[in-house]
């Protein structure tokens, strides 16, 4: 009796171990690292996260990899988002993370009144970190799709990314934005739109960046406000916070990618609505 206990619990500590070994080992992570010629050599560090099969597939020239363009929060690495870049590339997307900014540039100065509040100067080098990048990443990897691109940002990273979509509205697939607080979310998009929200005394979207319920239903654009905070939303965070929005990330690329028409709901409950950290993301019905 007590040997074929034993025997139980060496085989469940085997498959622990290999599970977690197979997560490890499924997803590769690698940083290379550009240098722009047209801005005096400046230095793009690239974080990129593939499944390791689906790579195989895409090298074979079986596949093309979908893309997802990762960006992080002022002063924070690109490498500091993992977790969002595991559930992209877990589905077989190829995640890429350019770095924005460096411990030369100048520091960011708020002026009230000017647009973006004097931002813009930082977000416009953000996106032309993420043009660089890509057009690298089709020498290293040009088995994907680099036409239409699934952009993703926390913070300052998410207004980079709402304003790459708005400028480049044909070169987006679809948007996900954790706390963007500058960019106003475009409400006239042919793609869908997915933003986390903070309950954070000090972070706080500036007027007219997040639209209404009624606007956000229209415009196919998902708002999901959490319990959590500002700072929450990255590799730092609590894993409560991480994997919720893991989940829900996951739930909206599974409704995005069977089908771009597939509606997406927009009236999401505040926390104190509904139980849990976050509120509960279901999809709409057809």
């Amino acid at each position: 009796m007590k040997r074929g206990i034993v025997v139980l619990l060496l085989v469940c500590t085997l498959l622990v171990v290999g599970y977690f070994t197979a997560s490890k080992w499924a997803i590769r992570h690698e940083t290379l690292t550009f240098y722009d010629p047209a801005r005096d050599n400046r230095l793009v560090a690239v974080d990129v996260a593939v499944r390791r099969d689906r790579e195989m597939q895409a090298n074979a020239g079986m596949i093309k990899l979908p893309v997802a363009i990762l960006n992080h929060g002022n002063t924070v690495k690109n490498t500091e988002y993992s977790f969002l870049a595991n559930v992209f590339a877990a589905r077989g997307y190829l995640s890429i993370s350019p770095q924005h900014d460096l411990p030369t540039d100048p520091p960011m100065v708020t002026k009230v009144g000017e647009l973006y509040v004097g931002r813009l100067p930082q977000i416009q080098r953000g996106v032309a970190n993420i043009h660089f990048a890509v057009e690298k990443m089709k020498k290293v990897q040009p088995n994907a799709d680099y036409a239409k691109v699934t952009i993703v940002g926390h913070s300052m990273g998410g207004d980079i990314s709402m304003y790459f979509a708005r400028e480049y509205p044909d070169q987006v697939k679809k948007v996900v934005t954790l706390d963007n607080l500058r960019v106003p979310f475009m409400t006239d998009a042919k793609f869908k739109i997915l933003s986390f929200r903070s309950k954070d005394s000090v972070f706080k979207p500036d007027p007219g960046v997040v639209p209404d319920d009624d606007v956000c239903e229209k415009s196919g654009i998902t708002v999901v406000n959490t319990g959590f905070q500002h700072n929450d939303m990255r590799d730092t965070g609590p894993d409560e916070a991480k994997s919720t929005i893991q989940g829900m990330l996951d739930k909206f690329l599974d409704d995005t990618d069977n089908s771009q028409l597939t509606p997406v709901p927009t009236k999401v409950p505040d926390l104190t609505d509904a139980p849990g950290p976050v509120a509960m993301y279901k999809p709409a019905a057809n």
